[in-house]
């Protein structure tokens, strides 16, 4: 072991005295690393050393939270390190990276922009392969399901996290996020990168997978309110429709029946479409059916009245007078 990373095990080996004394001597050797990194090639392999020995003492440690701001600031140096040393093998970097995250109980934060010119095309393609590989193994906590989030799936999460702000990959984004569909604002964050990355059917289809899995609880009202606008923006006039259909029926109320008079009367598809549902809720949901004819009569006041509307608003009275 080189000078600086000997001095530094020795120091956090030194239990018999106190924790300041011990805490100058490892602020001395990262000063010194610091200084050694200025100078030129040559300190990449001190400052690994050094950050093994650090990680290696922050487990369990009473003092690894001030441990911890010095293995940031021996990261911060090594990758400086790696940069000024043109022979860096970057998939050989890119393995001690991953294995520094997950081979530890509490392993530390890298920034992999900080390496991006160390690590190169191949670097950053091996520790892309081999992050998203071990990542896939997870299992998907399921809908309602309480996920076990054991040491390996926060160290592969904080990985992969990294890894997708770094690259900007929203395939990236999409599996971190889809690992976990355990409530239906799961499903609502996938279909929300996707919309903002303009890939509206891929949005849809997780809107449309969110709404099966919750059967209209929870977030349903906010994946259907994003999935219409999104089939909107795209021309899919009739799948908006759909949507705010299976909406109605799953949750008959004023408010939803509102949304879908409004979507399927652009659509010219109205009248249909409001035969058919209201038709589907007649015997379950006489408050709603109220509200409808209520809001529906006052729409035509003075006016004829249509059929259907008749119709509807008879049948409440014949069933009104039958539960007397």
């Amino acid at each position: 072991m080189d000078a600086l990373p000997g001095r530094a095990a020795a120091a956090l080996a030194r239990v018999d005295v106190p924790w300041s004394v011990r805490w100058d001597e490892l602020a001395s050797v990262v000063a010194e690393l610091s200084a050694l990194v200025r100078g030129g090639p040559g300190a990449r392999v001190v400052a690994r050393e050094l950050a093994e020995v650090l990680v290696g003492a922050t487990q369990g440690g009473a003092q690894r939270a001030a441990l911890a701001g010095l293995v940031d600031r021996v990261l911060d140096l090594h990758a400086v390190a790696c940069a000024g040393e043109p022979a860096v093998d970057g998939r050989e970097l890119a393995a001690w990276l991953l294995w520094l995250q997950t081979g530890f109980a509490e392993p530390p934060e890298v920034r992999l922009a900080a390496y991006a010119s160390a690590l190169g095309e191949d670097g950053l393609e091996r520790y892309r392969a081999e992050a998203v590989a071990r990542f896939e193994r997870l299992p998907v906590i399921g809908f309602g399901e309480t996920g076990r989030y054991d040491r390996e799936r926060w160290a592969l999460l904080r990985v992969m996290e990294e890894l997708a702000e770094h690259t900007g990959d929203v395939d990236l984004q999409v599996l971190v996020l889809s690992r976990d569909l355990s409530s239906g604002w799961h499903y609502l964050q996938v279909a929300t990168v996707l919309r903002d990355a303009g890939r509206s059917a891929e949005a849809v289809a997780w809107v449309e997978r969110g709404l099966v899995a919750t059967g209209g609880r929870g977030a349903a009202t906010r994946l259907v309110d994003l999935g219409v606008d999104e089939c909107l923006r795209a021309g899919w006039v009739r799948r908006a429709v759909g949507l705010r259909r299976r909406a109605f029926l799953a949750h008959p109320t004023w408010e939803s029946y509102a949304r879908l008079r409004a979507v399927a009367s652009a659509s010219g598809a109205w009248p249909s479409v409001r035969e058919e549902v209201l038709g589907q809720v007649a015997w379950g949901a006489d408050d709603v059916l109220r509200q409808v004819v209520e809001a529906e009569s006052a729409a035509v006041s003075g006016g004829p009245v249509p059929e259907w509307l008749r119709r509807l608003r008879a049948e409440l009275e014949l069933r009104e007078r039958s539960e007397r």
